[in-house]
């Protein structure tokens, strides 16, 4: 092999390095975006049933006015009513399960007993 086929076989290895390395960074906030909208729909929908029917819904098809948008973010979660509250498991992001953690102070006030999502202290 020539020098110059060497150098423009290296430049194209660095090139599909960069664009797979950019890719990867982009779908991982991508999914981290979509997988936090998703979570805080899902919990705000949940939350507003709380507030107007005194308890929570058996599961997420008993919500009330959902809308195509959060149709999709709800795709995304996994419910399940608890004796005390309820768990909310995130199962996905954009494309992926992005890891997310929340301070404590955002778990406060919310009838989330467990989660896949981090940052909520176990309960008693």
């Amino acid at each position: 092999m020539t020098r110059r086929p060497r150098t423009l076989l290296l430049l194209a290895g660095v090139v599909l390095g960069l664009a797979l390395g950019a890719c990867s960074k982009f779908r991982g906030e991508a999914d981290a975006k979509f997988g936090d909208q998703s979570f805080k729909t899902a919990i705000s929908l949940i939350e507003l049933y709380h507030v107007r029917h005194g308890g929570y819904p058996e599961s997420l098809d008993q919500l009330d006015y959902v809308g195509d948008w959060d149709s999709i973010s709800l795709s995304a979660v996994k419910y399940e009513r608890l004796p005390n509250g309820y768990a909310l498991d995130l199962t996905r992001g954009w494309v992926g399960k992005p890891d997310l953690t929340y301070p404590p102070e955002f778990w406060k006030g919310l009838g989330i007993r467990r989660s896949n999502v981090g940052g909520l202290a176990p309960t008693t």
